[in-house]
């Protein structure tokens, strides 16, 4: 089953009439608000750094796969929505109000997208800003986005996850226990106790202020992504 119909028959007992009378016709599959949607949003996605490549539609398509039959018709709308990023947040709102009590299917809409920007190999400033504003108008959580991300992209050095060595994901409960072992490897007594001159403890104090950085940022985002949507984020929270 292409992932189209699949798509699709999940959604079906969340339907609305959220169609656009302005968007392209004839796109494939029993839910043509979504296809529209989705190929505009990975249509415009390819534009985001002004550059949009052969490799980039290849991706779109292997990852969405429309029917056969109707290929010709994604194909025409694909070209007709790349030759701008402009427009692209109507799409996402389109997509989100739609499926929002789907939220797992917004998420499988976005690694759809982090596969096409990562299809030339590397994920550009642009692409990344396109990427985390549909993210957010999905109404997809920090840490929703981050761990989508992570299976496309290495963790930058200074993202809070990375610093305590956790998972995105991560019950509450585990980022605070990764806190305390962190935070107590670079205890002064700790540091005397391995023998270490004393000027090392000025190289500690600064990664004890990292590390607390790092808590409070994702205690912070994860209070935002909670306020938004308290359910969709509940089992963080053990």
């Amino acid at each position: 089953m292409s992932f189209w119909k699949n798509l699709a028959r999940m959604a079906v007992r969340q339907f609305d009439a959220a169609e656009c009378m302005e968007c392209p016709k004839g796109p494939p599959g029993a839910d043509p608000a979504f296809a529209t949607a989705v190929t505009a949003l990975g249509a415009k996605l390819a534009m985001a750094d002004g550059f949009a490549h052969d490799v980039e539609q290849r991706a779109f398509l292997h990852v969405f796969m429309p029917e056969d039959g109707a290929r010709r018709d994604v194909l025409r709308l694909y070209d007709l929505a790349r030759q701008t990023s402009l427009g692209f947040e109507s799409y996402a709102k389109r997509l989100a109000k739609r499926y929002s009590s789907c939220p797992q299917i917004l998420e499988d809409v976005l690694e759809g997208l982090f596969h096409i920007a990562v299809s030339d190999g590397y994920l550009s400033h642009e692409e990344e800003t396109y990427l985390e504003t549909v993210a957010r108008l999905f109404g997809l959580g920090s840490g929703a986005y981050r761990r989508i991300r992570a299976g496309y992209v290495t963790p930058d050095a200074d993202d809070p996850y990375e610093i305590l060595g956790v998972a995105p994901d991560a019950p509450d409960e585990d980022i605070r226990r990764a806190r305390r072992a962190a935070l107590s490897e670079v205890h002064p007594d700790r540091i005397r106790a391995r023998g270490l001159p004393a000027e090392f403890e000025t190289v500690y104090t600064a990664k004890t202020a990292r590390i607390n950085h790092a808590f409070d940022q994702i205690m912070r985002e994860r209070a935002q992504d909670r306020a938004a949507d308290p359910q969709a984020f509940e089992h963080t929270a053990m």
